[in-house]
């Protein structure tokens, strides 16, 4: 069994204790209790129609949160050591009455030539950027994704991601929204990774591991 460690807990890739909470448009997802938290984690599986090198591109640009994740407000990259460990800062839309969040994440995206999956973690930091007036800074949020070339050329893609939302805020709004984001998101991404800003790349490997992109 894969886990992947939080600061609240663990989220297991597998286990019994995740709940199917909805399939549509080729997106499967399930949400499970947290340890420690009023504020569930959630598993989204999916493939996307595209090749992993179009994935990655888009990964890889943080600009491209505002064109797919759901309530990216604004986004900026900092910090940026290698392609395979940098910083992003991001601000969220919340539901009105509820004050917008901004988080700083950590980066780090591992992988090898063999199998092929390429794995990227983000974890917050939240004390790197200064706190802005008028935002609630998220100080714990994880987010794990997992991606897979298919035989067909396509790319499987697993989203995992728990978050501790800072302020007052009703657990049953956060536990709502954790199914709409990942559904929304991924439709969102599976049009973008159609883009030709995004297609022609390949990824570049040095001694078996990833380094980054070309093209």
């Amino acid at each position: 069994m894969l886990c992947l460690t939080v600061r609240a807990g663990e989220i297991p890739l597998e286990s019994d204790d995740w709940t199917l909470r909805e399939q549509k448009n080729g997106v499967t997802i399930y949400t499970r209790e947290q340890p420690g938290s009023d504020y569930k984690a959630f598993k989204a599986v999916t493939v996307l129609d595209a090749p992993i090198e179009a994935v990655m591109a888009v990964m890889a640009n943080p600009q491209s949160c505002l064109e797919w994740v759901k309530g990216c407000l604004h986004v900026e990259g900092f910090d940026e050591r290698s392609f395979n460990d940098r910083y992003a800062y991001s601000v969220n839309d919340m539901p009105w009455p509820v004050r917008d969040r901004d988080y700083v994440i950590h980066i780090r995206t591992s992988a090898k030539e063999i199998p092929g999956s390429i794995v990227m973690h983000m974890t917050s930091d939240p004390d790197r950027r200064p706190r802005v007036e008028g935002l609630i800074r998220l100080t714990v949020t994880q987010t794990h994704y997992i991606f897979t070339p298919t035989a067909d050329g396509r790319t499987r893609m697993i989203w995992l991601q728990h978050s501790e939302p800072g302020g007052i805020l009703p657990s049953w709004l956060v536990n709502a929204l954790i199914v709409d984001i990942p559904l929304e998101s991924i439709e969102a991404l599976n049009k973008i990774v159609q883009d030709p800003r995004y297609r022609g790349r390949t990824l570049v490997y040095q001694s078996g591991e990833l380094v980054g992109l070309s093209g």
